[in-house]
């Protein structure tokens, strides 16, 4: 059985990994992958956006399941251009990923199906935008409408932050076509979190519940980055918030899709604002988290491939997913000022040392293979992912890792899951 992944991040490493060490050992392919996929399978020299080439190669090489790990091909119609060769492909279609494409379109469907989530404007007018904010005050968050990556959200704190960040979107070309129009939402009080579900078009299963850290620094201060780390599972996440989760999001979201003649199957995303013991959205993703799949997927008990299987043939049941009662953590490794300008192509020592750690694996992300040496390539370099008997023994072991590898700049939080440790520490 041949498997090609999509993308080159973390994400993707962590999926080629699960794959890979499924019970039919099937043979794996990541286009176009790192370094640490290339120890995996083989990488294929073709970039997730490269849509003509990916069809071209599996036209030719007839994998038996394709999985799109980034965004921006699934936005693209990657899915509908592999199912209309005969290619089955695990990833919603593009009319489904506008939820992620467009944050206009995903508030205005929630809208619609009467989803728990933030009043909000849209704007492609800056001045307007700007009048919007100054009536409204501040808190707020600024988000750029298309995909950004991750770095199109500003929660500003003050109406100055938000008047710059309106202004570098839609008058500095800061995220480009993603930013030619604006959603001005509402602050949501309470503690984030992340579900992920399966869905094949009529049946839905929760994944484990996870906790992100956006901020690049320490006790959640400064720029959002594409994530710092994650644990799993986060505790906020309770069985009345899951049942919420089930009920009041994705049921209605996915029956509002139905009525515009949207059918769903992949994994949808929710992040979810958290105050109570009531969830409201956030956003949506229409892929896997990233690094909150890392984390996720280290507890996965069994194989992974049946129930991606079951997504596409529409055989979903919660019974084809276990998870191991272990927590786990991931710590991500960075290059020296992300999320702004860092260098390429530094080398990176003793993360064979690191993978000997009890309980973790090294997941590369920003990575690459230069004559047989591992060097940088990314931003987000590395995302450490270990599981323990506790949140804490997890952490230990991440850090220990972590502390282990080494390049010019690394950079990382220290506290990872510092409100579930928190919370731990105020139960005892």
């Amino acid at each position: 059985m041949k498997i090609l992944v999509i993308g080159s991040g973390g994400r993707e490493h962590a999926l080629v990994w699960k794959l890979a060490n499924d019970s039919t050992q099937p043979e794996m392919y990541c286009a176009p992958g790192n370094a640490g996929t290339a120890e995996l399978g083989l990488n294929v020299n073709l970039a997730a956006t490269d849509l003509e080439g990916i069809c071209h190669w599996c036209r030719s090489k007839r994998p038996d399941l394709v999985v799109i790990g980034p965004e921006a091909p699934l936005c693209a119609g990657l899915t509908d251009r592999l199912e209309l060769d005969g290619i089955r492909v695990f990833g919603p279609n593009q009319a489904a990923a506008e939820l992620e494409g467009s944050k206009e379109f995903a508030k205005e469907v929630m809208a619609s199906a009467g989803v728990p989530t933030s009043a909000y404007r849209s704007f492609t007018d800056a001045d307007k935008a700007c009048a919007y904010v100054r009536k409204h005050g501040a808190p707020i968050v600024v988000k750029a409408d298309g995909l950004a990556a991750g770095k199109g959200v500003t929660v500003a704190e003050t109406i100055d932050q938000a008047e710059d960040a309106i202004r570098d979107a839609l008058e500095g070309n800061a995220f480009g076509s993603a930013g030619c129009r604006v959603v001005v939402e509402d602050f949501l009080v309470g503690e984030e979190a992340s579900i992920l579900a399966l869905i094949d078009g009529e049946n839905i299963a929760l994944l484990a519940s996870s906790q992100d850290h956006k901020r690049i620094f320490e006790k959640d201060e400064g720029p959002n980055t594409g994530g710092m780390g994650a644990y799993s599972p986060a505790s906020i996440v309770n069985d009345i918030v899951r049942e919420k989760v089930i009920h009041e999001v994705y049921e209605p979201i996915l029956a509002e899709l139905k009525r515009r003649g949207i059918i769903y199957k992949g994994v949808l995303y929710a992040g979810l604002m958290i105050h109570d013991n009531q969830p409201s959205v956030v956003e949506f993703n229409c892929r896997f988290g990233d690094p909150e799949t890392q984390a996720v997927i280290a507890r996965w008990n069994g194989d992974m491939l049946p129930a991606l299987d079951a997504v596409i043939d529409g055989t979903l049941s919660n019974n084809l997913i276990n998870w191991k009662p272990q927590p786990s953590a991931c710590v991500v490794m960075v290059a020296g000022g992300y999320p702004g300008a860092y260098s390429k192509g530094l080398p990176i020592g003793n993360i064979a040392l690191a993978n000997e750690v009890q309980d973790t694996v090294v997941f590369h992300a920003g990575t690459a293979l230069e004559e047989k040496e591992i060097v940088t390539a990314g931003g987000r370099v590395l995302g450490i992912t270990s599981i323990g008997d506790d949140l804490e023994d997890a952490l230990s072991k991440a850090y220990i890792a972590v502390e282990t590898i080494s390049y010019q700049g690394a950079f990382y939080r220290n506290d990872i899951g510092h409100r579930e440790l928190r919370r731990i520490i105020d139960g005892k």
